[in-house]
């Protein structure tokens, strides 16, 4: 169900701050690097537009569902963009899922990235957050995991120098859509990311070919890629993801897990990018007998701050994907003490809290 879901050790740590001299060893393949540097402000463009599938089982059994979304944004000041990424579901009637918020540059490199996993077992609910960020010529990750035992904390600091070719959760998401369109895959095509444990691996793209699947009550033709993200400890994450002509996901499967997501329904598309829309909305008489200037006045008065509030909200399209986690969130753990629950959830996207800060009420939650 998680887009990285992993076991998470249950040994408590108290909090730590090192930087990773490993990554002098480890270096993406050229090929990866040229692809990087190829990618042009077009090919991210035809990224903006959203998917949506559902989660299966093996026989068929509805489980969640998993969406993806990328828009242009902002981040201090830097035009950018936003990938919201969610999988919520149950599997083995255990509820689990993941959230990813991410601003990306238009280099690909990640200016700061949330990863919120959890898995609600009968006794105890597994929680793991990471937050990326960008310092000056640094890259700096916060890994915050809950379990039963407590609350443990890392923070790793790594140079930008050391990585060149470095693709995070959400900058993969997109790198996908831009290969599905290219219908093919480099060769040699290995970049640098992070396995479960947030330890700096390799991440290894391949094709598929193509094959046919059926959406809906249509064959359509669909193309596959394979990613293999390597890890020290455990065994290799495999991914096998196929796409539509245009970009959006038709099918997203990790080897070894019981659950498949699946698009249900081909999407409304108008030269491979979803068409807005647009409600029309039929036009009411306006009646106001006793003062109808004043009522004019109240009219313009309305329309005027529709118009400001919602260009805040354009101009903010991450307000939407931060409530939308926060609710759904609130509403998967129904904690007693709501405010702490909510410092908790937005303490990390403080920029003015230090890395690893976190309330002790964050082991309270049930």
């Amino acid at each position: 169900m998680s887009l990285v879901l992993s076991g998470l050790s249950k040994t408590h740590m108290e909090d730590s701050e090192s930087t990773q001299n490993e990554t002098e060893e480890l270096k993406a393949s050229v090929n990866a690097v040229e692809f990087i540097y190829s990618i042009a402000p077009t090919d991210l463009d035809q990224c903006l537009f959203a998917d949506s599938l559902v989660t299966v089982s093996d026989s068929g059994r509805e489980l969640g569902d998993f969406s993806v979304s990328v828009t242009k944004a902002s981040y201090n000041e830097e035009l950018c963009y936003l990938l919201h990424a969610n999988s919520h579901g149950t599997i083995d009637d255990i509820p689990c899922g993941t959230s990813i918020i991410a601003y990306i540059s238009r280099n690909l490199e990640i200016l700061e990235e949330n990863h919120h996993e959890y898995v609600k077992l009968e006794k105890q609910t597994v929680d793991r957050k990471v937050h990326i960020v960008k310092q000056d010529d640094q890259l700096v990750v916060n890994r915050i995991i809950s379990e039963k035992e407590g609350v443990k904390t890392q923070t790793h600091t790594f140079p930008l120098s050391s990585l060149k070719g470095f693709v995070s959760e959400a900058s993969n998401l997109m790198i996908l859509r831009i290969l599905s369109r290219q219908k093919t895959v480099p060769e040699n095509m290995t970049f640098l990311s992070f396995d479960a444990d947030t330890v700096l691996s390799k991440s290894v793209y391949r094709a598929l070919g193509c094959k046919k699947q059926m959406i809906g009550e249509e064959l359509v033709d669909i193309f596959g890629i394979e990613r293999t993200v390597s890890s020290a400890k455990d065994s290799s994450g495999t991914w096998h993801c196929y796409f539509l002509p245009d970009g959006h996901l038709a099918s997203r499967v990790q080897l070894g897990s019981p659950a498949i997501m699946k698009l249900l329904h081909l999407p409304f598309l108008l030269d491979g990018v979803e068409k807005d829309q647009i409600p029309v909305f039929e036009k009411k008489p306006l009646i106001w007998e006793e003062d109808m200037e004043l009522y004019s006045k109240f009219l313009d008065r309305k329309e005027e701050l529709k118009a400001d509030y919602s260009s805040y909200v354009r101009q903010h399209p991450e307000l939407k994907a931060l409530l939308a986690d926060f609710l759904q969130f609130l509403l998967l753990r129904k904690p007693q003490d709501v405010f702490s629950f909510a410092h908790d959830f937005f303490a990390p996207f403080a920029s003015q809290s230090p890395p690893g800060k976190s309330r002790k009420d964050s082991q309270n939650f049930p």
